[in-house]
């Protein structure tokens, strides 16, 4: 395809990445793939991307770390991150470190294109802003979030911090983040 838009796509999950690359294939991008952080380092000086659509956990790497190495590899590229363990916290960290946009998973093709393709806009500041308050379980959830960042993933120090167990602290981590309606 001559006229594809270069993407890089990282995720450790292989099944995902194949089904997500085929589908972003058929919608005009040419995706190179890579499953950890090397191998999205090798990637991005091989063939510089348009786009990164990258996992918040590539196994033991992590997608938050890997945002600033990959902007100053390829100025000017938009990342999107993708997560199964959404929160704000983590939203305005990739945020801060430099990612476009924040998807939470699952999500499929179409709605990432949408956040690598739409411009910047007031549409976050709606996501931010709810009609009604959160519930406190997904307060909580956020709160936890947001500890274990300022203690880099470290779940004693982050337990010791939330005056937890650290075994509480695992089985409130393991459980889903609540939905916001």
């Amino acid at each position: 395809m001559e006229d594809a838009v270069p993407l890089l796509l990282v995720d450790d999950d292989e099944v995902f990445t194949r089904v997500l690359a085929r589908a972003l294939g058929h919608r005009g991008f040419d995706v190179a793939i890579a499953h950890d952080a090397a191998g999205a380092l090798a990637e991005v000086q091989r063939r510089p991307p348009q786009h990164i659509v990258l996992d918040l956990k590539l196994g033991a790497d992590s997608g938050l770390a890997l945002i600033p190495q990959l902007l100053a590899a390829v100025p000017g590229v938009r990342v999107l991150l993708l997560t199964g363990y959404a929160s704000i916290a983590t939203a305005v960290e990739a945020i801060k470190r430099g990612a476009h946009d924040y998807l939470a998973k699952p999500v499929d093709a179409d709605a990432v294109v949408r956040a690598l393709t739409e411009d910047d806009g007031d549409e976050d500041a709606a996501l931010l802003a709810p009609d009604a308050p959160p519930p406190l379980k997904r307060l909580e959830w956020e709160h936890i979030q947001r500890v274990l960042i300022e203690c880099e993933g470290n779940i004693s120090e982050a337990a010791r911090r939330l005056g937890l167990h650290r075994r509480t602290l695992q089985r409130k981590l393991a459980k889903r983040p609540v939905r916001e309606n």
